[in-house]
């Protein structure tokens, strides 16, 4: 077989080339050297305009693929296209523009840091319009040279618009650190009212385990339930706050009635196991959650008061008011719980099925009656739950009880399956353990400090710290 040729022609050739009998006008070999035939054309000076402007276009695209990114306010713009919400700003020094200084966007499980350009300008793009924490390394700005202020961190958040303009302000100065002693003594309080809040949520867990042997993972919407309540009437409506938290426990009480009259009674009635229960609540936890998130969306909201300044008490505790009443109200609460079950009817006999139902039932006790009252009371306390965490965090959103779920049941194991004291004494060393652990971990793995820390003391007590060998639930 022959050589392959490629053909090159004129634009005035192109029709003829159809005739085979019309001579070509030039014919190249693979091999590059050119055949003269019988005729050659004159080029057209059309056909180097063409060319001219192909490679005219090819070399500004290939300009712009190799510059980098900026964004519409001549900030660099570090990854930060696929989101709709920026943070911008230019650092600089009397006048002059610091290059290379780290900034960090922290908050809702979102993290990001950039360095600024020549320029001194940086851009972080975020997934979602609310409350962030931006920190400044200062290790990377000149020496001698601090952010101006109490730390090198703020809050920022988003006004009307996407955009927000961080300005930051620096000076000469020395940052007085933290110590040791004084972080871990707050911790210590930032612990105990994180502890609090979750043996809310812990108790009921414990209680409706102990009297249905049920592990319930639609507890978590119980917790998001009371939060959103409490965002409908107090944001959404205009509530004074304090009747739109009275408003979500009441609604959160005819919630839990709601879930056991309608669907764990019926299936109760019909003997369902254990397991099929506990697959029941992990679709209903998962329809529950997507339902809130059709009704108030994926973003972030705040409850009134949210974010309110810390007050410095003594020493290096610092509280806010919101602080100071989720915990005297967590304190009060679990009081009034711890004599609800030592000390009435109804929580005795709670105690009692915990012990043993079929000798409950035979002793006269309405089985089904103190079931349906402590499913109530577990969603009222779960919605509280809810409330607090969401001004802990801060934040309202769709899958907020989700976020402490395993928590909730590490409280409950390590306290003792099945004991509302033992779930109470487990959310608090919990709630310890996972602040104090952010003096050595990095906050987004803070969780599994607590977690391994409930392994290793259940394989030396199983049972937990308060429960018995021989309880049931």
């Amino acid at each position: 077989m022959g050589h392959n040729r490629h053909v090159l022609s004129t634009p005035k050739s192109i029709g003829k080339l159809r005739n085979p009998n019309v001579p070509r006008a030039v014919r190249l070999p693979l091999g590059g050297a050119v055949e003269p035939t019988q005729a050659v054309t004159r080029r057209s000076p059309a056909r180097w305009l063409i060319l001219l402007g192909a490679l005219l276009a090819a070399l500004t695209l290939s300009g712009i693929a190799a510059s980098p990114a900026v964004a519409d306010d001549g900030s660099t713009a570090s990854g930060s296209e696929e989101y709709d919400y920026h943070f911008s700003g230019i650092v600089k020094l009397d006048d002059k523009p610091l290059e290379g200084v780290a900034i960090t966007i922290d908050g809702g499980g979102f993290k990001e840091t950039v360095d600024t350009d020549v320029e001194g300008r940086w851009k972080i793009g975020v997934p979602e319009k609310a409350k962030y924490t931006l920190t400044v390394d200062e290790s990377t700005l000149p020496k001698g040279i601090i952010v101006e202020g109490d730390s090198a961190s703020q809050e920022v958040e988003f006004g009307l618009t996407q955009t927000k303009v961080v300005n930051l302000f620096l000076g000469e100065g020395v940052r007085e650190t933290t110590s040791f002693a004084d972080q871990f003594v707050e911790r210590i309080f930032n612990g105990l009212n994180f502890g609090l809040l979750l043996a809310l949520a812990a108790i009921g867990v414990s209680l409706i385990f102990g009297t249905t042997g049920l592990t319930n993972f639609a507890h978590a919407e119980m917790v998001t339930f009371g939060a959103i309540m409490a965002l409908v009437f107090g944001v959404i409506l205009n509530l004074p706050l304090w009747l739109a938290i009275l408003v979500a426990l009441i609604l959160s009480g005819v919630f839990g009635w709601a879930m056991d009259a309608g669907l764990w009674r019926p299936l109760r009635r019909k003997g369902l196991g254990l397991i099929p229960l506990m697959i029941v609540s992990i679709g209903l936890s998962l329809a529950l959650r997507y339902v809130f998130q059709f009704f108030i969306g994926g973003k972030t909201y705040q409850l009134p008061g949210a974010g309110a300044a810390k007050i410095e008490l003594f020493g290096p505790i610092k509280l806010s008011v919101i602080d100071m009443v989720s915990m005297g109200t967590s304190i009060v609460v679990l009081i009034a719980v711890a004599i609800w079950l030592t000390r009435t009817r109804i929580g005795k006999a709670t105690r009692a099925i915990s012990d043993n139902p079929a000798l409950a039932a035979a002793s006269g006790i309405d089985v089904d009656r103190v079931i349906r009252i402590v499913w109530i009371l577990a969603a009222v306390l779960a919605g509280l739950a809810g409330i607090l965490w969401a001004y802990f965090r801060p934040g309202v959103k769709w899958d907020m009880g989700m976020h402490i779920l395993l928590l909730i049941f590490a409280a409950v194991i390590l306290g003792g399956l099945g004991t509302a004291f033992g779930a109470l004494v487990g959310a608090i060393i919990v709630g310890l353990l996972v602040e104090i652990s952010t003096l050595w971990l990095p906050p987004d793995i803070k969780y599994v400090g607590a977690l391994v820390v409930l392994i290793v003391i259940l394989m030396f007590r199983p049972q937990g710290i308060l429960g018995r060998r021989e309880r049931l639930g």
